[in-house]
């Protein structure tokens, strides 16, 4: 009989388990918007505006916060629970039994129910914490190092991060927010004294607990933070040892939900709004617990998951977020979301000579695009521990904070260069950049080369700029292009955020104009052409 019991009890939870269902619930609108959108302080930090202004991002009404009032009546909602929210998608990410999230559309300012399982959903488009980072190796080392940059060496040299280094362009002034999965010793760490010590460490928190302790569940993003911002002396240097942080936990180790992304979400909404530059990400989702919320190949066109989507907005918001290609070169093999995202810069791995690691996931997309976009070193890596030692990693884990940290070193030398220009001179400078492969995308970026094509890009935009000019912009139908003196014609080309080509016209002084009432809202990049040069303007179209 006990065993029955048991028996039945079992089956119960299993049902109750089977039962609950993960959904982002959206929103029909927002409150305050007209007053926020006047006075942006009331919704972000002056460091963010002064970001946004200096690369002509416009503040709009994705930047203001949800309403807390619809927030709250559906936490009092039968059988739901809310576990994250975001702003700039206007929705909040619940779960509940599907009768119970369904149940919120009586809701009079619920739009629409978006459900983690497709199957589940009108028109329908788990693994353990060792298991969830289980190619990343960690191996102690033994080795005496005696120059300057230690163990970190290779994995810095190969990206000629030490030359920008010497030009003395290390982070200072950068803000960097890294997304993982635990911090701990964080606060006590001989590897992070310096970035302590000197109060570059600006904030931390942990958005699943909903707590600053930023502990978590693993020592990964303390160890993936290290390769960015890390310092021990004659030992170690991180890629960005001057750069002020965030730290950030979205991860929860022990289960594998689409929680996890809608936090991640959240926290690239806190970055933007807090003025962060530079954003690293050692996460992807792809597979999780319950099977029916696993992503397909299908699913990663860069548009599709919740994350993709996230970091889209994130881009257009003027960041640059870096991430790890994946770790599934022998399993899923594809690189994973939110990786699949156009507006990411997505690093795969190789080993110490510049070879492709087998374990890092490939591309193309399921829509053709090339991923990763670049290389760097993620096999037997430098990282530094929660002891505070020197030891050494592999995964894709640590070849995307190398990346992140001397993306951010090169951004610093013109901070007033937009998103996509960074990026985009990036890969040019990377060794592939004109023969791209499924395994190392664009290959190894060199940044002296980056550094010198950013500074003549910088030339020419400054040329431009103080002649030709957009307006307005944003714009729900027209936009009208302002010329210099002595140049009577010029080429204009729209792109959208993917790089398609939208629309291409000639225009004069005499017919300055055209029209973009036929394309969808949303950003696109405007590409003037004029006497053998060109400069590229971000567009929002209302």
């Amino acid at each position: 009989m006990k065993k029955l019991i048991l028996l039945f009890v079992i089956m119960l939870v299993q049902q109750s388990y089977a039962q609950q269902e993960a959904a982002w619930v959206f929103f029909a609108d927002k409150e305050n918007v007209a007053a926020s959108l006047a006075d942006p302080i009331l919704i972000m930090t002056q460091d963010a505006i002064d970001r946004k202004a200096l690369q002509g991002t416009p503040i709009d009404e994705r930047d203001v916060p949800v309403n807390e009032n619809y927030i709250t009546q559906v936490k009092n909602a039968t059988g739901v629970t809310v576990l994250a929210k975001s702003k700039w998608m206007n929705c909040v990410h619940v779960i509940g039994t599907q009768s119970n999230i369904d149940a919120l559309t009586n809701l009079s300012f619920v739009v629409d129910i978006e459900y983690a399982n497709p199957s589940l959903n009108l028109f329908p488009g788990g693994t353990p914490l060792e298991d969830k980072f289980a190619s990343e190796e960690i191996e102690a080392s033994n080795t005496r190092i005696t120059y300057n940059y230690g163990a970190a060496a290779n994995q810095i040299e190969m990206l000629s991060g030490d030359y920008l280094h010497e030009l003395d362009f290390t982070g200072d002034g950068m803000v960097i927010a890294v997304l993982d999965a635990g911090f701990p010793t964080i606060q006590t760490n001989p590897g992070f004294d310096k970035m302590r010590n000197e109060g570059r460490l600006l904030g931390t928190y942990d958005f699943e607990a909903r707590t600053t302790n930023v502990d978590g569940t693993s020592s990964h993003g303390l160890n993936t933070s290290s390769d960015i911002g890390g310092f021990l002396q004659d030992q170690f240097v991180g890629t960005a040892p001057q750069a002020s942080y965030y730290l950030f936990v979205t991860e929860y180790g022990p289960t594998e939900t689409p929680a996890e992304e809608a936090w991640w979400v959240e926290a690239l909404e806190r970055s933007d709004s807090l003025g962060v530059d530079v954003i690293n990400t050692s996460l992807g989702y792809q597979d999780f617990d319950n099977p029916n919320y696993d992503h397909s190949y299908e699913d990663l066109d860069g548009q599709t998951t919740f994350s993709a989507r996230g970091a889209n907005i994130a881009f257009d918001k003027g960041m640059i977020l870096v991430t790890s290609a994946g770790n599934d070169g022998g399993g899923f093999t594809y690189v994973g979301t939110p990786g699949d995202s156009p507006g990411m810069l997505t690093v795969g791995t190789v080993d110490s000579n510049g070879n492709y690691a087998s374990f890092s996931s490939i591309g193309p997309t399921t829509d053709g695009r090339i991923k990763p976009d670049v290389m760097a070193q993620g096999s037997s890596a430098a990282v530094i521990s929660t002891s505070g030692n020197v030891n050494f990693s592999s995964g894709t884990s640590f070849s995307s904070p190398i990346m992140t940290g001397v993306v951010a070193c090169l951004w610093q030398s013109r901070p007033q260069t937009p998103n996509n220009e960074v990026m985009q001179v990036v890969r040019e400078a990377s060794h592939l950049y004109s023969n791209p492969t499924d395994q190392m995308g664009y290959g190894i970026p060199n940044f002296e080369e980056a550094y010198l094509a950013l500074q003549q890009l910088g030339i020419e935009d400054e040329f431009l700029l103080s002649n030709f000019a957009l307006y307005p912009n944003p714009t729900s139908s027209i936009i009208n292009v302002s010329f210099p003196e002595g140049i009577s014609e010029a080429k204009i080309t729209l792109y959208s955020i993917i790089g398609t080509e939208v629309l291409s016209t000639t225009i004069s002084k005499n017919s300055n104009s055209i029209n973009i009432e036929a394309l969808t809202t949303g950003m696109y990049i405007a590409t003037i052409f004029s006497k053998n040069q060109k400069i590229s303007f971000k567009i929002i179209k209302k």
